[in-house]
């Protein structure tokens, strides 16, 4: 914290003779800039960051749960064809002189249908899944970064005190009228 408001402090020492420094000693700076970024990260956005996660879970999980509830459909739906199966077996036998190729069309007809319905339904569930799963992403990763310039704007205007500003401002109107002074 000392070092932060050494630089705004800083500020109001410079020479008025028009030139303009830099602290180029990126060790001082980028650490300090860094951890308190980082500390406001952690401290803001842990809460949050958690609870869109649990949400996001609980979502996700409802959806697995009305895929697999979907899946269950698709299972009676295929034991019910395959018991019509077992059926028109029977009656193949019956009725195998007259149209053994009909009954066969049939079978592969129902097995089909229910194949490409529990196939359908499967690329449902996966595609539900990987969007919800991109739309948390999304969320998390918007909310994160509401979250941090929030914080980091917290931080800022809670270190800038009233002494600081008027410093700050002082300065700035002494090196105005030093540039008006040169330009007249």
């Amino acid at each position: 914290m000392k070092n932060i408001t050494d630089s705004f402090v800083s500020l109001g020492h410079w020479p008025s003779a028009g030139s303009f420094g830099f602290n180029t000693d990126i060790l001082a700076t980028n650490p300090i800039n860094l951890s308190v970024v980082l500390g406001v990260l952690i401290f803001f956005g842990k809460g949050v960051l958690s609870d869109l996660l649990d949400n996001r879970k609980q979502r996700i999980l409802s959806t697995i749960r009305n895929s697999e509830e979907l899946r269950r459909a698709a299972i009676e739906q295929l034991e019910k064809a395959r018991t019509r199966l077992r059926k028109v077996e029977i009656e193949a036998d019956e009725f195998r002189v007259n149209g053994y190729s009909e009954i066969e069309r049939e079978k592969s007809n129902l097995i089909n249908a229910a194949s490409e319905n529990l196939e359908r339904l499967e690329n449902y569930k996966n595609e539900t899944i990987h969007f919800e799963q991109q739309r948390a992403i999304n969320q998390v990763r918007q909310r994160v970064f509401q979250q941090a310039l929030q914080g980091a704007l917290g931080t800022l205007n809670s270190c800038l005190n009233n002494e600081l500003h008027l410093r700050t401002i002082s300065a700035n109107i002494s090196m105005l009228g030093a540039m008006k002074e040169i330009i007249d």
